[in-house]
């Protein structure tokens, strides 16, 4: 039993024959006793079992837990409960679907009556929604009272529909998480109107349509994830105004255009991935601003351009990707000023010209890809370089490159060796003609978060909802993953 209390037989001696001791502590507790909070109210605990009657079907809740919020060994797993100002306790969060929390039957559908809890600040809903489809219901009635700031609905299979316009009416949202779903639609304009909000992810989508120019109207917003969807039409020029947005990711869309050159207004972005859209055009002019800057990924995209010898100026640049885009041209000289720089993946473009040898002075780059390009002369790397990067290091589908014949002992990294008549691990014949699908080496370590300084931080449990780099999203898929 968690709660069981005993005693030797002589300390309970010795506080039988402290007569006064036991006075006192009675006192105390009589004392603390009418400092406790009463129970809930009835109205919010009978709203409270009519969600887990939705939900779980682990146990009877009404039986084994009457009293959810009662501190101890009959605490509801997967609640936080506070005393609000009229001395009542309150429910101020929930979570379900993983272990210890409360796991959701096959029938579950989405709780509206959620909103109508006045005090509850954070709702998590990870993988509970698998079977029965559902859709997100906001109830007008409710939601004006709500104090929600925190909604995460994340890996539910079975959720579907559209965004509900009526979410804008949580008026204290300061994290939207609406991940990993089936969710369609376009996402509704007045979403934008919530200026309190910090996060927004709605990655992993059907989502459809363009962004909105609102997007403009977070002010605050650390983090943006559209990622995973079929958004089409081009990046707003509003985007500028986020001037707090530390993670911007619209990678696997459908968006077309340039990047619009008010992105230079983004000091403080650190991750920016644009991967696997239409995007084309030249950079920013303003890209050099961007000091910030420490993950540049945009694979995937027909850009068609000189590389842009102003990435050598992002001295905090740390992961810079840029393969399968038709880039053309010889590799900027500048780019070896890129101190900082792990990795580099210029892979499957149309480049010429041979590879800087100031690259052989970048001491922290563990992955170099340029294969299948048109780059040629002697590969600049020594013996100590080949062996720091090994099999991360792939300059193969150059057949004008070749490794001098003093380091090419053990060095297998698809060049042959200068002068001599034998052939690279790729025919001439196998070179490409333009570029074809990338192959990718991607590894990134969790995580690196932020909040901002004026709400309450609020941890996940199961996921850490606040971080703003989740830098292991680009692993979830196949095609991003080593």
């Amino acid at each position: 039993m968690c709660c069981s209390f005993s005693l030797s037989l002589p300390q309970l001696l010795l506080l039988l024959s402290l007569p006064s001791i036991s006075l006192v502590s009675s006192t105390n507790q009589h004392a603390n006793k009418n400092l406790q909070p009463d129970n809930m109210d009835p109205s919010e605990l009978e709203t409270l079992f009519n969600i887990m009657d939705t939900m779980s079907s682990d146990q009877n809740w009404r039986l084994s837990y009457p009293d959810p919020c009662k501190p101890g060994c009959s605490a509801w797993p997967g609640i936080e409960c506070k005393t609000g100002n009229d001395n009542h306790l309150h429910v101020t969060r929930l979570d379900f679907g993983t272990l210890p929390n409360p796991t959701c039957k096959s029938t579950a559908t989405f709780p509206s009556q959620i909103f109508s809890l006045p005090y509850l600040r954070s709702v998590f809903f990870f993988h509970c929604f698998t079977h029965a489809k559902t859709t997100i219901s906001v109830s007008q009635k409710g939601v004006f009272n709500s104090s929600l700031q925190q909604l995460s609905l994340r890996s539910n299979p079975a959720l579907i529909g559209p965004i509900p316009p009526q979410m804008s009416l949580l008026k204290s949202l300061q994290i939207l998480t609406l991940s990993q779903n089936h969710l369609d639609g376009q996402i509704p304009a007045v979403i934008f109107s919530l200026s309190s909000l910090v996060r927004l992810d709605l990655s992993y989508n059907l989502l459809g349509g363009t962004i909105p120019y609102q997007l403009g109207n977070l002010r605050n917003l650390g983090g943006l994830d559209l990622s995973y969807n079929s958004l089409t039409g081009s990046i707003p020029d509003t985007i500028g105004q986020l001037g707090a947005l530390q993670k911007l990711d619209l990678s696997s869309n459908l968006i077309s255009g340039s990047i619009p050159d008010s992105i230079e207004k983004l000091n403080s972005l650190v991750f920016m991935a644009l991967s696997n859209n239409r995007l084309g055009g030249k950079f920013p002019k303003g890209l050099a601003k961007l000091g910030s800057l420490q993950y540049f990924i945009m694979d995937d995209n027909p850009m068609f351009i000189p590389l842009p010898a102003e990435f050598g100026v992002l001295q905090k640049l740390q992961e810079l990707r840029l393969a399968n885009s038709g880039y053309s041209g010889t590799i900027p000289t500048t780019f070896s000023q890129l101190t900082n720089l792990s990795t580099l993946s210029l892979q499957n473009n149309r480049l010429t010209g041979e590879i800087p040898v100031s690259f052989g002075s970048l001491t922290r780059i563990y992955h170099l890809n340029l294969s299948r390009n048109f780059l040629g002369g002697v590969v600049p790397f020594n013996s100590s370089f080949f062996k720091r990067l090994g099999r991360n290091l792939d300059l193969s589908g150059n057949p004008g490159l070749c490794l001098s014949p003093s380091e090419a002992y053990g060095v297998k990294i698809g060049v042959s060796v200068c002068g001599s008549k034998g052939t690279s691990s790729m025919k001439k014949s196998e070179a490409p003609s333009g570029f074809s699908k990338p192959f990718f080496l991607f590894g990134m370590e969790e995580d690196a978060s932020s909040s901002s300084s004026s709400i309450e931080v609020v941890e996940d449990k199961n996921e850490n909802e606040m971080e703003i780099f989740n830098l292991k999203d680009k692993v979830k898929d196949p095609k991003f993953r080593s």
